[in-house]
């Protein structure tokens, strides 16, 4: 077996600079809140923010409405924000739902987005928060013109700069977001009503993991001069807490505000409460429709013929009763590694069999 020789940057005495790694082009979704995750037109894969005509072809590719198009003609490096989102949403949905019927495909998404099932909420509240997040961290990394690092009190921007704190603006992100989406026609539409709290959801879930984070200046590792700045968690917390929304979302109806004189939505109580019906709380993802079972194909969904499961966690759920194929294959993967100074690691080539257990047609 030949020895493979691989790079140990942590050991090297000279690392080379972290440079920024782009996602390769996928089949992209719009996460705008508005007709949220329908495909994209193919889109370039330029490193950085396109000048000039190159922006404005780029705002004129995506699926926006004429004042969204507007808006993103006149913010250079939105247009690239944007396809970011995309990417970021579509990413971590399929990621949350890895393991169950509905997995997050593009396959079926038009036929999804037509009707107020559970997994359209999280649509809209993943879209929302992956179009926050990228925004400010966008502003925060200098892709944006019209934005820059948060408003921590007592630092300036070209300060921040230089001691590599410059804090993700969510504030400037969550304004953006406000007049980017706009106020939905028809607001006095349940499912009208339906989405704008769901995509509020997912601001709210971006919000909820900000951070303060804090550098010490000073001699020899002391904290004599601290500087701190505000700094999102990782999108895959937000995910997380956006999935647990899904598992206990809110079946909602209508009722007629008489105060108001508008539409609400209303949760029927539930089995064994004594009140009637509340209004959901801000924080829970609300649907209309019981979902389908995604066991077949449908307008809705591919199904899950194919689909690799865990015999002991998630075949059976998965497979829809239809049982499962097993299929043997042979994984290579690096083994006896051996660390040498300096730089590398040596190892040797090793195979294993391996059970593949995918659902029955």
């Amino acid at each position: 077996m030949k020895p493979l020789k691989r790079p140990l940057p942590f050991t090297c005495p000279s690392p080379p600079s972290p440079r920024l790694t782009r996602l390769p082009p996928l089949a992209l979704s719009s996460l705008t809140g508005r007709e949220v995750l329908t495909p994209f037109p193919g889109l370039g894969t330029a490193a950085a923010p396109a000048q000039g005509g190159a922006h404005l072809k780029q705002c004129d590719l995506l699926k926006l409405s004429r004042r969204q198009k507007q808006l993103c003609r006149r913010e250079p490096g939105l247009a690239e924000t944007l396809r970011d989102a995309a990417h970021l949403g579509l990413l971590e949905c399929q990621f949350q739902f890895r393991h169950e019927r509905w997995n997050c495909s593009l396959e079926g998404r038009t036929g999804l987005l037509k009707r107020g099932f559970k997994e359209t909420a999280f649509l809209y509240a993943v879209s929302s928060a992956a179009l926050t997040h990228t925004l400010a961290r966008a502003c925060s990394a200098g892709r944006m013109e019209r934005c820059t690092c948060d408003d921590s009190p007592g630092l300036e921007s070209r300060q921040a700069w230089q001691w590599g704190v410059c804090g993700d603006n969510l504030k400037y992100s969550t304004k953006f977001l406000s007049n980017f989406l706009g106020s939905k026609r028809g607001n006095k539409d349940l499912r009208a009503r339906a989405d704008a709290h769901n995509t509020h959801v997912g601001i709210k879930a971006v919000k909820s993991g900000l951070r303060t984070t804090c550098k010490c200046h000073g001699v020899s590792g002391s904290c004599a001069v601290r500087t701190c700045w505000k700094q999102l968690s990782p999108f895959r917390e937000t995910g997380q807490v956006l999935k647990l929304r899904y598992d206990s979302a809110v079946k909602v109806s209508s009722a007629t505000n008489e105060a108001l004189g508008r539409l609400e939505l209303w949760a029927p109580s539930r089995q064994g409460s004594p009140t009637k019906g509340l209004a959901p709380r801000s924080g829970d993802l609300v649907y209309m429709e019981d979902s389908p079972s995604f066991c077949r194909p449908s307008k809705y969904s591919p199904g899950t013929a194919g689909r690799v499961c865990s015999r002991e966690a998630s075949c059976s759920s998965l497979c829809c009763g239809r049982g499962y194929d097993t299929q043997s294959r042979l994984v290579a993967f690096s083994c006896h590694c051996q660390v040498q100074w300096c730089c590398y690691v040596e190892c040797q080539q090793c195979v294993q069999e391996e059970l593949v257990y995918t659902c029955k047609h």
